[in-house]
């Protein structure tokens, strides 16, 4: 595990949550919040999943921008045009 994994896991679980992590350890962690911090087996399960949980999110990015397009494209309209008017995001 690395602190970067740990990290996300830890967001993942418990978001809005306070805590500190200064190595690659779950051993490193420091839970400031209120409660108790997501036991080593709930953060081995997390990180085992963030690939599959990325792998969505950039699905449901391309969906969207997909559907986007098309809504643009019945307009009309391309994602150039609206770049043209300062209203594109990239």
């Amino acid at each position: 595990m690395t602190n970067t994994e740990i990290g996300q896991a830890l967001l993942n679980l418990c978001p809005g949550k306070e805590w500190t992590l200064s190595g690659d350890n779950y051993a490193d962690l420091v839970w400031l919040s209120d409660g108790t911090a997501p036991t080593l087996e709930e953060v081995v399960t997390e990180i085992a999943l963030l690939p599959t949980k990325k792998a969505e999110k950039e699905t449901q990015i391309l969906a969207t921008k997909a559907s986007a397009e098309a809504k643009l494209a019945a307009l009309g309209l391309t994602t150039d045009d609206l770049k043209a008017l300062g209203l594109g995001t990239n």
